[in-house]
């Protein structure tokens, strides 16, 4: 198994806080493995095991425990003292009326609890609602390249490795097949796909042009990296075909991509007037072995935006919110904003060795005057200092 310290430490920072836990995350990422990897810290540390009460509703054992009233008495009468008990509830959408199953429980001051979800109920726009804003959301994501690292103990080319990484999956189990059968890849990554777009978004929003979905997500995947817009999108879209998409219809598409977590959005932000702008946003896919499905995802193409795909989701990974810089007439790859008020600016480039891209990455800071930590990642190897800015291998700030 691999470790997903990234997310467990986030878990043990929540620890006995008041507060809901809910793993989000698209289906297939680990939500319920997580959840399993937490259970056994918590025994190694010491909780005993009848104060840990986990219950995975797709188990045929629990099958039964339809009704929440039913299955909140049954808790319950296990929690037999004032003492710290953690309850999971793994795809607690399988319970009739589970919002109120979960609220209940919240209010015994001495449970802690852990829930998971599939997305065709627990999508994020929903769980403010459902949970009464009683909760902290756990976003995972399929590997980082450090944990995808860990499966692949045996290559020691990292080169090599991070060239897999980005023109493949990295969905845990996707990772597990192409170790024994690449061929089968395609076609897990094909049913998930499937289910997002079928269950997740069309059937549960009752969508009755399929096709205009899958143009949708077609553009936007060819997209990843780019400055794009719902006006765009619709003027690309529209020019030669006879079937229009409306503005208003890819302003909800894309809305609902978002929510089932197979695109994630980097708004943009305005350096220099300190303001988040409404047009013009990027987009990025969770897993860039999904492009695969969509379309040719050639391992020479695209190298620049695909390392900016792996970069944004890393930002993600490690805090703070994620956009696309603006500074007068010039860009910045991301700011990040961190919790403390702090500020981390990144500029990426497959390489830099070419003087005229070395001077155009570089002076993309030049009119910034603050003094937060400024970035260039590249795939060059030498990692240095150029007055100020520090320039980074990519693969090495990856694995720190």
């Amino acid at each position: 198994m691999i470790e997903r310290r990234v997310y467990l430490k986030r878990l043990w920072q929540l620890k006995d806080q008041n507060i809901i836990k809910v793993i989000t995350g698209i289906r297939r990422c680990g939500k319920s493995t997580l959840l399993e990897a937490f259970k056994h810290e918590l025994l190694i540390d010491g909780i005993a095991p009848e104060h840990i009460i986990f219950l995975n509703f797709e188990e045929r054992e629990n099958l039964h425990l339809t009704f929440w009233t039913t299955l909140y008495d049954e808790i319950i009468e296990k929690v037999k003292s004032k003492e710290k008990y953690y309850i999971f509830l793994d795809e607690v959408q399988l319970i009739n009326d589970f919002e109120k199953l979960v609220n209940s429980l919240f209010t015994k001051k001495n449970i802690d609890l852990y829930i998971t979800g599939s997305n065709a109920y627990l999508l994020s726009s929903e769980l403010a609602t459902l949970l009464t804003g009683r909760y902290i959301a756990i976003n995972l994501q399929p590997y980082s390249f450090k944990e995808y690292t860990s499966a692949y103990k045996k290559e020691k080319n990292i080169d090599r490795l991070f060239i897999k990484y980005i023109n493949t999956s990295s969905f845990p189990e996707a990772v597990t097949l192409s170790q024994s059968d690449e061929s089968l890849v395609n076609d897990y990554l094909q049913s998930i796909y499937d289910t997002v777009i079928i269950k997740d978004i069309a059937q549960r929003h009752q969508l009755r042009n399929l096709n205009n979905l899958h143009r949708i997500v077609r553009f936007v995947f060819d997209s990843i990296g780019s400055i794009i817009s719902p006006t765009n999108i619709a003027a690309q879209l529209n020019h030669n075909s006879k079937q229009k998409i409306s503005h208003n219809t890819i302003i909800k598409y894309l809305d609902f991509l978002i929510q089932s977590y197979i695109l994630y959005v980097a708004p943009r932000y305005d350096i220099k007037g300190k303001e988040l702008l409404t047009t013009n946003e990027k987009y990025y896919v969770v897993d860039l072995g999904l492009k695969n499905i969509t379309t040719t995802n050639k391992h020479e193409a695209d190298l620049g935006r695909k390392l900016e795909n792996v970069v944004f989701f890393e930002l993600l990974r490690r805090g703070g919110k994620v956009y696309v810089g603006k500074h007068n007439d010039r860009e910045i790859d991301f700011v990040v904003q961190k919790a403390n008020n702090e500020r981390e600016y990144y500029q990426l480039a497959y390489s830099v060795n070419d003087e005229k891209t070395f001077n155009r990455e570089i002076s993309a800071f030049d009119k910034i005057k603050d003094n937060y930590p400024k970035y260039l990642l590249t795939l060059d190897y030498d990692s240095k200092n150029i007055n100020g800015i520090q320039k980074i291998n990519v693969i090495d700030w990856l694995l720190i």
